[in-house]
């Protein structure tokens, strides 16, 4: 036999693994991978993700509003529009002033203008008549053109009173300047994805509303609805857009003479000169809504750690309650806040602290009931031990009667363990209903008093304070009954033969408060609150075993519930030989919230 050592074991294992391990490299990038997917986890929650795009939402709406339906767009192409057409009117003033001037040279007076665009006459022609049917003259009109278009970069076009076109500012050069054309390509058409940007352009500039422009060149200029308008003697204006969605304003005004027609100038924007101005606009909007953007991305991730933060600390505390990896957690205390997360904190640590006080109690009551069944048990399997070994009748019959004891304290203990099991529960299924305490006492007084118990008391009921119909609570009647019978019968247990125990039902402001006064030896003073424990028993002159200590702990239980009050008190009376009171009896004092 070969002897192994544990590094060839482990090649071996190795080996015959099919699994091989990742690389280093792919171990540390997939740890860096899941740190990442953590960080942007915990700076981006659910939470946060969604109060960033609700407001982004907000904003995007609110800019694309901004920019879609602004209305200075309508207000510039309406200016435009207004100052074309005074540019026109003199234009077409100093035209038709020049169609009667001989020579190279045009003067213009601007008071004759002004008088032409009041329809005055503003001509020193003898015969109006002739002027009527004198044509526009090219050669005299095109330096007044150029001179008025040039610097406004206007397309200027002028049509005679057939529709033909005359002159077109396009087409105007001064000496030694040279005009090169590019002429469209015949039969050839743009590209499709040429055709879709525009169409795209057109949209989002807010043209689509519009019609196309389309340049008619030599064509007759009547095809423009503006030129048939001015050539009856009407202004006219139009706004297009061109196939990379331009906007393209033209005016169109009528060349009087003598409220005669002679011919239409048409004045129209080149492509792209309101659409800069438009683009300046929205782009200053846009830088706008960048930083606003960044502004509200900044507030709403501030706004959503200081909701979502918290409230990520209190699922996780609650997780670990649940799973209780410690045996008492902590809720993150969030009070110090005024708002609903301070709120939800507090309702959180209330919840866990009575969660935790419920465990408590309930593993405590655990306990005790397996200490208290485990006395009698003892007890009776020593007795059924014994039972065998007994010579004679006299000791089976005491082993007997001790086995019949243990039973019936058996029985005691699991029916008493069994109503304060379901106690809570119970209270909690079951409507509060109105109680008259006056109805209730009387008959529990009445039954009491019906039954004999060996020591002969009686048992006195009094009202104070009020008439019997003001003695009226919100609870459970049989719960409520189940309280004053139990401290009844044990002021009765503890009361001398022939001795008296008093009920009494005072009325108090908001509330009722039910006495029960024994005349026994009263209760020593460091059981005064003790007695309310589950299976406590303070009776020295009673046999061990006649009670389960549970009913006081029943009582305390119930009025609880109902939002009440239960404590035990000495009465006492004069003074002894050695100047200490003497102790009259016991009292014990319900109080409970009234109707």
């Amino acid at each position: 036999m070969l002897d192994r050592t544990p590094e060839s074991a482990l090649h071996d294992r190795d080996a015959v693994s099919h699994e091989p391990r990742p690389p280093l490299v792919m171990r540390v990038g997939a740890a860096i991978s899941q740190a990442g997917r953590s960080v942007v986890d915990a700076l981006f929650s659910s939470l946060t993700r969604r109060i960033v795009l609700l407001n982004l939402v907000g904003l995007v709406a609110l800019v694309s509003g901004i920019l879609w339906l602004s209305q200075f767009r309508a207000g510039l192409i309406e200016s435009r529009a207004q100052s074309l057409l005074v540019q026109g009117e003199i234009i077409a003033g100093a035209i038709a002033a020049s169609a009667a001037v001989d020579g190279s040279v045009i003067p213009i007076d601007p008071d004759k203008l002004f008088e032409l665009q009041l329809g005055g006459t503003g001509s020193s022609v003898d015969d109006p008549a002739a002027l009527l049917e004198f044509p526009i003259n090219p050669e005299r009109v095109a330096p007044v053109l150029r001179r008025l278009t040039g610097p406004t970069e206007t397309q200027a076009r002028i049509y005679d009173r057939e529709g033909t076109l005359i002159l077109d500012s396009r087409n105007l050069y001064g000496r030694g300047d040279i005009t090169a054309l590019d002429l469209p390509p015949i039969g050839e058409k743009p590209p499709f994805y040429v055709k879709w940007w525009n169409e795209v352009r057109r949209f989002v500039r807010g043209g689509s509303n519009f019609p196309i422009y389309r340049d008619l060149g030599f064509r007759n200029g009547k095809s423009y609805p503006e030129v048939a308008q001015a050539l009856n003697g009407q202004k006219a204006s139009m706004v297009r857009v061109n196939d990379a969605g331009e906007v393209i304003v033209s005016v169109a005004i009528p060349v009087q003479r003598f409220r005669g027609v002679l011919g239409v100038l048409l004045l129209n924007t080149r492509g792209g000169e309101i659409d800069a101005v438009l683009d300046a606009e929205r782009f200053q909007v846009l830088r706008v809504f960048l930083i606003a953007a960044f502004v509200m991305v900044v507030l709403s991730i501030l706004m959503a750690r200081t909701i979502g933060g918290p409230v990520r600390q209190l699922a996780d505390a609650a997780e670990k309650v649940r799973r209780r990896h410690r045996s008492r957690e902590e809720i993150p205390d969030f009070t110090q806040r005024r708002d609903e997360i301070g709120h939800l904190s507090q309702s959180l640590r209330d919840m866990t602290e009575a969660l935790y006080a419920r465990i408590e109690a309930i593993e405590r009551f655990a306990a005790d009931v397996a200490h208290e069944l485990k006395n009698p048990l003892t007890s009776l399997r020593s007795a059924v031990e014994t039972m065998p070994l007994a010579k004679t009748d006299a000791s089976r019959t005491r082993l007997l009667e001790v086995i019949q004891h243990d039973v019936r304290r058996l029985d005691r203990l699991i029916t008493d363990i069994s109503d304060a099991s379901r106690l809570d529960a119970e209270l909690q299924r079951q409507e509060s209903a109105r109680v008259d305490m006056s109805l209730l006492l009387s008959t529990l007084v009445t039954i009491a008093n019906e039954v004999k118990n060996k020591n002969g008391t009686k048992v006195k009921l009094t009202f104070e304070g009020g008439k019997p119909a003001d003695f009226a609570v919100p609870g459970h009647d049989s719960r409520l009954s189940q309280v004053v019978t139990n401290l009844i019968d044990n002021a009765r247990s503890f009361s001398p033969e022939g001795g008296t125990v008093s009920v009494t039902a005072r009325k108090l402001k908001g509330a009722v408060e039910v006495i029960v006064d024994d005349n026994g030896p009263g209760i020593r003073p460091d059981a005064l609150e003790r007695i309310f424990e589950r299976f406590y028993t303070d009776r020295p002159h009673q046999d061990y075993g006649q009670n389960s200590g549970l009913g006081l702990s029943i009582s305390k239980q119930v009025v609880d519930a109902h939002g009440g009050r239960i404590w035990a008190e000495n009465r006492l009376g004069p003074l002894d030989a050695d100047g200490e009171p003497t102790v009259l009896g016991a009292r014990f004092v319900v109080r409970l919230p009234s109707v």
